[in-house]
């Protein structure tokens, strides 16, 4: 005589059918951990709170998942790269379940300090009688982690526990799709920027996919590279080079830019003008991105230089047919160069052309009068971008 179900396993096939089926097609991670808990709660299942780690290849990140808890519903959340050597990490249940492939089960009533993981603790403490953990086995080979956690005097009971490991399987069929979408998009955003990255994952990705935007265009260049390359040793070198790149890129992105290209030393960054804001507010974003960059405490006795110019580029797909960029290209970016040159040959630190300076009212810039600049027959007004000490607000 076999044993006779669960009720719950006999009422499992509606959310099994969602899972595979419309979850696994369309949902985001956060709804199908929503959904899923919300079913488990119905179930009878005592759940206080759920968290799925997602493992990703990301030179910036180790993982990100989705954390769900019945008083504020679910949210996203991502794990520093550094994160894996901290405490918090080693000796960790999720670390466990990565390197044994095995669930993990344990009471929160009776913890003892010093043996058990301080995570634990933290969960009791938020009011979590019983931890829950299991492997998710996606069909790449990899193993993510998902865990429950009970607000029940007493945990889980076998039946819970039976539950939730006989929707695994549909749990990750669910969420496998969704986590390669959020992967490829979060890679995306890391080599490209977040304004091609989401141009891209919406299918602009063929050769000579361009548009024309108006836009301000920035870019930066560090001086005094060569010389810095001779000097330093090449470690010394990529640290100085890191920490400049890093001080301009949060700079840009803080002020809604995206950066497109490093070159060398140099950063190429944009900040397309809106239907409604237009010009004058692209020009004001990329201004205080630069203002940003150089008041920062770690730009002190670093040498590098701006140029900012505004007006219409060609944005998208360009390059041969086995090897693409996405990028700026133009008249624009063209000039923007040769105000680069200005900057460096007159020793300033920002300069912009006379079509930012007029979207900058006010005392932003000073004029350095006309000069000439290569390609250009007639001579250029050039003008400084004056830099407060406190970046504008």
């Amino acid at each position: 005589m076999t044993d006779r179900p669960d009720p719950s396993f006999a009422e499992s096939r509606a959310i099994i059918d969602w899972l595979i089926g419309p979850a696994r097609q369309s949902a985001t991670p956060e709804k199908i951990v929503e959904g899923l808990a919300e079913w488990l709660v119905g179930a009878g299942v005592p759940l206080l709170r759920v968290r799925i780690g997602q493992q990703v290849a990301n030179p910036l990140i180790s993982a990100w998942g989705v954390i769900w808890n019945r008083i504020d519903g679910s949210e996203t959340y991502t794990v520093p790269r550094g994160m894996l050597a901290t405490p918090s990490y080693k000796g960790s249940p999720f670390e466990r379940v990565i390197e044994t492939r095995q669930p993990f089960h344990k009471s929160l009533e009776a913890l003892v300090p010093g043996k058990d993981h301080p995570v634990l603790f933290e969960l009791a403490e938020g009011g979590s009688t019983d931890y829950f953990a299991l492997p998710i086995h996606y069909g790449d080979g990899s193993f993510q982690v998902s865990a429950f956690s009970a607000s029940r005097p007493g945990g889980f009971s076998d039946a819970d526990i039976r539950l939730i490991e006989h929707l695994a399987p549909a749990f990750g069929a669910a969420l496998e799709p969704a986590a390669m979408r959020h992967s490829m998009a979060s890679l995306l955003e890391v080599y490209l920027g977040r304004g091609p990255a989401e141009r891209i994952g919406k299918g602009a990705f063929l050769r000579g996919e361009t548009t024309e935007i108006d836009a301000a265009v920035l870019i930066t260049d560090l001086r005094d590279s060569t010389g810095l390359s001779e000097r330093l040793q090449p470690d010394a070198l990529l640290e100085r080079l890191g920490a400049y790149f890093e001080i301009v890129v949060d700079a840009v992105r803080a002020q809604g830019g995206d950066v497109l290209k490093f070159v060398g030393d140099g950063v190429l960054a944009v900040f397309p003008a809106g239907v409604e804001e237009g010009r004058q507010a692209a020009c004001l974003q990329a201004a205080r991105a630069i203002a940003n960059a150089f008041a920062d405490p770690a730009a002190a006795g670093m040498r590098f230089v701006a140029a900012l110019h505004v007006g219409p580029v060609v944005y998208g797909n360009i390059g041969s047919p086995d090897r693409l960029d996405f990028t700026v290209v133009g008249p624009t970016v063209n000039y923007l160069s040769r105000l680069e040159g200005v900057a460096k040959s007159l020793d300033r630190r920002a300069v912009c052309s006379k079509e930012v300076a007029a979207a900058l009212t006010g005392e932003a810039t000073v004029s350095l009068g006309h000069r000439t600049l290569k390609g250009f027959s007639d001579q250029q007004e050039v003008f400084e971008l004056t830099l407060p000490d406190r970046p504008p607000d």
